[in-house]
This record gives structure tokens, sequence and C-alpha cells, in this order.
């Protein structure tokens, strides 16, 4: 019985120890892990992540917003040494910036059966300027191994209330517990919305805060002339409420192909202000409705201001199009002028820093940039409105919220009705072909009356990529031939983007190593600064080793080199919908000369599969003979998106389509 009992003690002391989440007490547990209990492929885990958000009274600047950071991560192997590095974004906007504090952080090991922590030198920090809105500070924990656990804490202390940070409960790694919270005083209000497939719901507490004020009186004594202080304070009471969460053993995260943004489905929770209430004031509402939420932007000096400033451009404007009546080459004049007058910096943004400046300087952000052409638009008699967009990677503003755009558009209607998306920021876009970066679901219109209303940026007209070669294959299985494509609309743009900005030299290399070792000549590409016309690429080329040949008998794929190598979807199950941007037409039409001395003896069978509903078809030809096989292949996507609910469809027919496409020709020597 003393046994049992001794060793039930054994374990609980060991599993409490093991579990001790103070910053500094990492157990050997912890360091001797080889693999994640959790998930056996994680390169590295978060073995605690813990987060207190919470307002802060300070009698010079009020309510101050701190949030207190404490991680511990294991690293497995060296696939995982990124987790090593941390960057850390603090805003700053009008002088006013938010601020780190405290921190600490240590590489643990075990050294002669003995935890021992490296700390991080001070030498080791980095604080860089990010952008004009942000800077960033960086760090990368000492002397990391296979093995090792990382921890690190520290508070940051930010001027701006309404801007809580995500409470991110899932990452691309597993996480072995959290724990987190978020205090509110009474005087604020914050709406909270929620995303991703986890279960995550706080446990709300009440609680009791206060405010001491010091108060200073003056009185002087005639007798002595002498002025007297004295000192008095004042405390004010308030309630606050608690969130608190706390999770355990959460799967990581993972990517898949044909994802708009992963963040949009990362088990997360955000905190919106909606409005502030304090004694003796009016209320001041931040985010509530749409309505609210465009209202509040528009009359910002950065977005509704800056719509209004005409006198920088007037005469440009008038010599460009004063000649012209047609309100769509008006549109189109404006659109190409500011393109080519103005070039953008990189940088995301609704609302503009100067529009006037960058105009003169001939740069600039999106903001600056599309709200210009909006204001140019306006100026010319056309009925113009900026569209708040929220980019692929910035995620989904699935609820009211200011926080949810990073990027802005022009929307324009003409007389006719037809419609115009509009985005001077790429200078290879046309009219309704958006940078891919933009095609998220629905961006919202802001009107001059401060109304708003939702619109699809995904396009409804395909993009084409048509591929033709004239080939001939010798006794030997080498390829030799032509090739030509015709691209429009997205698959335009995108290889002027891809071809224009690059070394000629360097892309046609890259071009020849992505067809694996490919002989490429007479490379010749058409219309690629006419953004009126397609994109025609051309050359001439030599393969080897394109067919086996075994005896009397050569095989071979009638697609060679262009055939699909593998199905991008390879998971059992996806919870996230597919997102291709944008609808596309892929069509070749190869002409295969058979080699002297050989007659066909089998071709793969036509075939035509589709997806539910006419997302897509798969159509697939090939026809020969005595002298010529000719195949014909066209696949559509008809939709940019497609639900989860049909990925089990979708995976069968990228599964289909592999397989015929890797069917194989059979010739046999006459």
């Amino acid at each position: 019985m003393k046994i049992l009992i001794t060793v039930l003690c054994l374990c609980f002391t060991i599993t409490t120890f093991s579990q001790n989440y103070k910053f500094g007490k990492v157990s050997e547990e912890e360091l001797e892990e080889k693999i994640c209990s959790i998930d056996s492929s994680a390169n590295a885990a978060y073995l605690y992540k813990y987060r207190k958000s919470f307002f802060e009274y300070n009698k010079e600047n009020g309510f101050e917003l701190k949030t207190e950071i404490h991680e511990r991560i294991k690293i497995y192997n060296q696939e995982g040494f990124d987790f090593a590095t941390k960057q850390i974004r603090l805003y700053k906007s009008g002088g006013a910036e938010e601020r780190i504090s405290g921190l600490k952080a240590y590489t643990y090991k075990l050294e002669n059966n003995k935890v021992v922590g490296e700390k991080l030198d001070k030498s080791g920090i980095f604080k860089t300027e990010a952008s004009k809105y942000s800077n960033q500070v960086k760090f990368t924990m000492p002397n990391i191994q296979p093995g090792c656990v990382l921890e690190y804490k520290y508070e940051i202390t930010s001027p701006f209330a309404s801007k809580v940070d995500e409470f991110v409960f899932q990452h691309s790694i597993p996480i072995k517990k959290v724990e987190a919270s978020f205090e509110v005083p009474e005087y604020y209000n914050f709406k909270v919305n929620t995303k991703g497939f986890l279960s995550v719901k706080p446990v709300i507490e009440s609680g009791r805060g206060s405010i001491t004020f010091t108060n200073t009186a003056r009185s002087s004594n005639s007798y002595y002339q002498l002025e007297q202080k004295s000192f008095s304070t004042s405390k004010v009471d308030y309630s606050k409420q608690i969130n608190k969460y706390s999770l355990d053993n959460i799967p990581a995260l993972k990517k898949e192909p044909y994802v708009n943004s992963i963040n949009n489905y990362r088990s997360s929770v955000k905190y919106e202000l909606s409005y502030t209430k304090f004694p003796r004031s009016a209320t001041e509402y931040y985010s509530t409705t749409w309505e609210d939420v465009v209202k509040r932007i528009y009359k910002s000096s950065s977005f509704g201001e800056e719509l209004e400033k005409t006198g920088y451009f007037e005469k440009d404007i008038d010599a460009l199009i004063g000649a012209v009546s047609n309100p769509a080459e008006r549109a189109n004049l404006i659109f190409n002028f500011v393109k080519s007058q103005v070039k953008w910096n990189g940088y995301y943004g609704i609302y503009a820093d100067d529009v006037k400046k960058a105009y003169k300087n001939h740069v600039g952000g999106s903001g600056d940039i599309n709200l210009m052409l909006t204001a140019m638009l306006r100026y010319a008699g056309l009925n113009a409105n900026p569209v708040l967009v929220s980019t692929r990677s910035h995620g989904i503003p699935l609820f009211p919220t200011r926080e949810g755009f990073n990027y802005v558009v022009t929307w324009l209607r003409l007389p006719d009705d037809s419609v115009m998306l509009l985005d001077a920021t790429d200078t290879y876009s046309v009219p309704n072909v958006l940078p891919f970066r933009a095609l998220n679901w629905q961006g919202r219109i802001v009107a001059k009356n401060s109304g708003s209303g939702l619109i699809d940026l995904y396009p409804t007209t395909k993009s084409k990529n048509a591929m033709t070669m004239m080939v001939k294959i010798d006794e030997e299985g080498t390829l030799e031939g032509s090739y030509r494509s015709v691209k429009t609309n997205h698959k335009a743009l995108s290889f002027r983007n891809k071809y224009n900005g690059a070394d000629k030299d360097a892309y046609l290399e890259k071009l020849e190593n992505k067809y694996g070792g490919i002989e490429v000549s007479d490379y010749q590409v058409k219309n690629d600064k006419d953004l009126s016309k397609p994109i025609v690429e051309s050359y001439k080329f030599i393969k080897e080793s394109q067919a086996d040949i075994i005896g009397d008998k050569m095989y071979f794929s009638p697609l060679f080199y262009l055939k699909t190598n593998e199905n991008p979807f390879k998971l059992e199950k996806r919870e996230f919908p597919v997102d291709f941007g944008y609808p596309s037409t892929t069509s070749y039409k190869l002409i295969i000369n058979i080699p002297e001395g050989y007659k066909i003896e089998s071709l793969p069978e036509a075939t035509a599969i589709g997806l539910p509903e006419n997302m897509g078809t798969f159509q697939y030809k090939v026809i020969g003979n005595a002298k010529t096989i000719q195949v014909l292949v066209t696949s559509k996507l008809n939709q940019s998106i497609i639900s989860s609910i049909y990925y089990e469809a979708l995976k069968e027919y990228f599964n289909k389509l592999l397989q015929k496409e890797t069917e194989q020709v059979v010739l046999t020597k006459a």
C-alpha cells in the first residue's frame, strides 16, 4: 500500500511539475519530449500561450490598453527553427505609438540532466520602422537546436484604446495550452466577432476597478503673505467585465491550396469597439452598423476631404478630355492617365496620405491613387465612388468593422448602366480586371451621401489561356516543335506583371527550368504593353526523353510536358471553400507528327467529365490518322469559388483529369 501511495504521489508531482506555466519553470519532461503528443508531424508546438489585455488609467493619458504576452515554444527539429524568430508589430498614428517593455527571453536545454537557460541579449533585439503606420520589434532566440524550449514574455502599452489586436487561438503549429483574458471597464462597449471551426466561448466574470484622483487646493495667508497648498484625493469606482478563455490541445491550421486567406478560417476572437460612454459625456459611436462604419470613414479628413480636392489636377484633366464627350472614352483616358502618372509605393490602406503630394511626386499608396482616380472621374462628370476592399491576405470583414478593410478601388457606372471596377495601382490592370490581391469576396461602396452597398469583386468573364502546339517526335523520343499561347484578362495581367518587370534572359532560363530543361529558341511576346489586346506568347523548342521506347513500341502522353502531374487537393476532408480567384478556361490543341516507320496501335479514349451545378467541365479527345495525332483538351472552371461541400467532387474531378492526361499513346513499328 505504501508503494502504491508513493507511486501515485510521484506521478502527481511529475504531472504538476510538467504543467507549471510560470515563466522560467521549464521542465525536464518538456525538454525530453521528442514528438508532439497531439501531432506527431509537428516541427514545433506552443506548450503554453498566454495573453491578458486590460485597461489601466493614467492621469496624463487617461485609459491605456495594456497587453501581457507569455509564450513557451518547443522546437522538435530543424524545420521548426523558423519559430525561433519573433516579430512584434507596434502601431503608430499622429505622433502616438505603442510601446513595448519588460521583454525577457530564454532558450532552454538539458545539460548534464539539468535545465539550463540562455538569456537573449539586448543586442539581439532590433526595432525598425516597418511603415509609416507601424514599427517592428524583432528578435531571434539564441543558440537554438532540436529539442530546445523557447520562452519569452513582454508587455505592450497602447494609446489606441479602440485597436485591440485579435485574440488568435490557432496557428500553423499545434498548441497544448492557451489562456487568455480581456478586461473591459464599463465605459467601453465592444462587439465580439468569432471565427474559425473551434468552439471558442469565454467564461464571463464581473470585477471592480478604481481611479484615484489627486486634487490640489491653494490658499494664502495674508499675515505672512504666503501661499499654501493642500492636497486631497478622491476615488471613482467602476465595474468591469472580464472575459476568460482556456483551451487545450488545439490542432494546427495547415495551409491548403486555393485559399484566399488562411486567416479567414483561423479560430480567433476579435473585439471591435462599438461605442464609449464616459461620465458626464455623450455617447460616442465607432462601429455598430455598416452605415456607422461608412459614415465615419467618409467623414475622415484622409478620405472624404481628399476626395473633394480637385485644384491640383483640373488643368491636366481639362486638357486630357476636353475634346472627348463619350463617357467610356473619358473614363479610360483618365484611368490610363493615373496609371501612367502615379506609381504605387506598395502601401495598402483605405485612406490617402496626401493626394496632391502623391500627384506631384508621382508616387503614392493605394488610398492616394484610387481616391485620386475617383475624384478625377467625378470631376469629369461621371458617377464614380470608392469601394472599400479587404485584400486576400487580409481576410474577409464578416462584421461591421473599420479595421476590416485595408485597400480601396474605384467603382464607376456609365450612362448605359454598365459598371466598371478600376484599380490604378497596377500598370497592367484594365477595367473589370482587378489585381489578384483585390479579388476577395465583396467590397463596400462608399457613396457621397455616406450611403453604402455591397458589390461582388469576383469577375464573371472567364480568363483564357489557349495553347497550340505543332510537334514531331523522332525515333529516340525527342520532341521538337513550336508553341503558341493566347492569354486574356487575369491570365494576361498575371503574365504581364511577371514578364515586363523581369530580366529577359533570367525569365527565359526560368521558363526552360519550369519544363525540366526544355531548349527554347525564337521566343517572342506580342502585346506585352498593348492592354487592349491579348498576350500572344510563342517559341520553338526541343525536349528530349518525351517517350519510352520498349522493343518496337513507343509510349508517350499526348500532352507531353504540359500534362498535369499531381492533384492539388490531397486532404481527405476540407473545411474551407476552394477559391480560384476568377473563372477560367484552359485549352490545348496539339498536332503531333508520327515518326516515320511507326503507326498508331492505341489512343486514349475520349472523355467528358463535369462538376456539380455546372461549376466546371473537362473535355478530352485524341484522334489520329496515318501521319498525325490531334489532341483537343478543354478545362473550364465556371465559378471563382467552390464550396467545401463539393470538395469530394472537386477532388475526384481532378483525379480523373490527372488520370486521363497521363494515359499514353502507343505507337508500334509498321
